[in-house]
């Protein structure tokens, strides 16, 4: 069903190219069996993702924050990000790197994929948006289950490799080529993107 803006304005713009970048799960606490390893993959790919979210900044390309409410129904986006950013460490460091900024947007979702139960799906339809961009962890988990999720809403989808992370490289690898052979994403590493060309 169409939006009507004029009655419920969710978004004060349109994205640029119709494009969206989508950070799943960077701002964490780390506090989960067998983090470790994820976390040591996740800390390589964020600068890879910093320098994407500054190419998608420099054309109007929204950067959209979809993160686990880590079973804390009480939890707010400000709480997520503060605990994350004030640990010592690589889980600390990925959450300073990547915290979100005052024009960000910031979905919480209680389960793997962006769309279960949370308000995603409306804030990208308010921002026009028909393509996505998405990066985060882990591969296998949250962010294939949100591209596929994606996909089935008729959303065009492109996960970087370089872009996320799982618990070993082997992994990230098997869902990258499941998610190509199977919904045909791109999975080609972020500096071929040529963002103003995403029309």
């Amino acid at each position: 069903m169409p939006t009507d803006e004029r009655r419920a304005p969710l978004a004060e713009e349109h994205a640029a190219g119709g494009s969206a970048l989508l950070i799943i799960d960077m701002m964490s606490e780390w506090r989960f069996p067998s983090s470790e390893p994820l976390l040591r993959h996740a800390a390589r790919i964020a600068p890879a993702i910093e320098a994407l979210r500054a190419r998608c900044d420099a054309v109007g390309v929204p950067v959209v924050y979809v993160n686990d409410n880590h079973g804390r129904w009480r939890s707010d986006l400000r709480k997520v990000v503060q605990d994350a950013c004030a640990q010592e460490g690589p889980g600390g460091d990925i959450a300073r790197s990547l915290a979100p900024r005052e024009r960000d947007y910031f979905v919480l979702k209680p389960k793997h994929s962006g769309f279960y139960a949370t308000p995603l799906e409306l804030l990208l339809r308010h921002l026009h948006v028909g393509q996505l961009i998405l990066t985060g962890v882990s591969t296998e988990h949250c962010v294939s289950m949100t591209a596929t999720d994606a996909c089935m809403r008729d959303f065009k989808v492109w996960c970087p490799a370089d872009g996320v992370a799982s618990h070993t490289p082997a992994l990230r690898d098997r869902t990258l080529t499941q998610l190509q052979e199977s919904l045909c994403i791109c999975t080609d590493p972020s500096p071929s993107l040529r963002l103003p060309e995403l029309v």
